[in-house]
């Protein structure tokens, strides 16, 4: 374990006597924030492989779950087939868990290297509001009765666990896609519980360790968002109420026919005049002769 431990003691030593070296204040904490962002940009290419992996297993889940239910009573086809599919889409299911196990050791060499300093008396500096990076080395001072709790102390070295919480609940909501079937998010409700465990081994590392946890954590979801946007964390968009359809715009009534105007009588045709009587007419022949 030396091989990583020792290179990350003097990689720590070294980066914080460069700070001090210029009168740079909490030297040895900020050596650990950018020896972490060293250990970031180192792994960021296989970080940024497990990120396109797990989105693009995400995409193939449709076509999986067809799969589980067309061959769900011969699980070795199931399995070829599954496999032909990852094949096809150049996607490795197991590629997400390689920048995990390749952080393990180093997590392992940082907690070895930060004892070692504590016990050497070199972690014993400050930083902002913590007293010690070196403390504290067991979780009695929390796990007791709270009647006998020193409250500064509890005070200074409780805000660290609860970071590496809430920066670990948000990292990996962030990671976890919005529209997840069912099956993920059962996985990634059992997932939650992770957070709480490095929670719990928080309260009982020196600080320094936490102070690595909560950088790396930030990190990470800088370039989550970077890659995928905030995931899991975005809000979901409220679906847009049904629309009634439109009513029918009541016919309005025909118009009803203007009545026809009164025509007026017309005119009666003149009488034809009256034929004269014979007398008048054997007068009138009198008269001319």
């Amino acid at each position: 374990m030396d091989i990583i431990v020792v290179p990350i003691m003097a990689a720590l030593e070294g980066i914080g006597s460069a700070l001090a070296a210029i009168g740079v204040p909490y030297s040895l904490g900020f050596a650990i924030i950018i020896f972490t962002l060293l250990i970031k940009l180192l792994t960021a290419p296989l970080n940024a492989k497990q990120i396109k992996s797990s989105k693009a297993v995400q995409e193939l889940q449709p076509k999986l779950q067809e799969l589980q239910k067309k061959y769900k009573d011969n699980k070795e086809e199931l399995a070829k087939r599954q496999m032909e599919l990852y094949k096809e889409a150049g996607v490795n299911p197991l590629g997400g868990c390689l920048p995990t196990l390749i952080q393990f050791p180093i997590w392992i060499g940082l907690y070895q290297a930060l004892y070692r300093l504590a016990q050497s008396g070199k972690l014993a500096e400050g930083f902002l509001w913590i007293p010690s990076l070196a403390e504290p080395k067991n979780s009695g001072w929390l796990l007791q009765n709270p009647a006998n709790w020193d409250l500064a102390y509890v005070g200074a070295y409780i805000v660290l666990p609860i970071l590496t919480v809430i920066t670990q609940i948000l990292l990996q909501k962030m990671m976890t896609p919005k529209d997840a079937d069912p099956q993920t998010s059962s996985i990634n409700q059992a997932m939650m519980l992770m957070p709480l465990m490095f929670g719990f081994f928080a309260i009982q590392v020196p600080s320094g360790l936490s102070l690595y946890w909560v950088t790396m954590n930030i990190f990470s979801m800088v370039q989550q968002y970077l890659m995928t946007g905030w995931g899991g964390l975005a809000p979901k968009k409220k679906a847009e109420p049904t629309q009634k359809p439109k009513e029918t715009a009541k016919a309005e009534p025909a118009p009803k026919p203007k009545e026809a105007a009164k025509t007026e009588p017309a005119p009666a045709a003149p009488r034809p005049a009256a034929s004269p009587k014979k007398g008048q007419v054997t007068r009138a022949r009198k008269r001319k002769r």
